[in-house]
């Protein structure tokens, strides 16, 4: 199947660490994966997921980096 002829409806998805995905919309989400509401085309979902996700970083360390901000800022 080529790229162009894809006329499947995505779903975007998200998981635990917040990262982001797309996902046929027909087909059970894996576990550890959530819906966000979004669906459309795949280049609609990517355009989506490019304006949302501004931080790529895991949120575990996100959270870890935080932590050592704080830590750093209280000696």
């Amino acid at each position: 199947m080529f790229e162009d002829d894809d006329d499947r409806v995505y779903a975007v998805v998200v998981n635990h660490e917040e990262q982001y995905s797309i996902w046929p919309a027909e087909r059970e989400l894996p576990r550890g994966w959530k819906a966000v509401g979004k669906e459309g085309t795949k280049q609609q979902c990517l355009d989506y997921i490019e304006e949302v996700w501004t931080d790529m970083r895991p949120l575990s360390l996100r959270k870890k980096m935080e932590e050592m901000e704080k830590a750093a800022g209280e000696t």
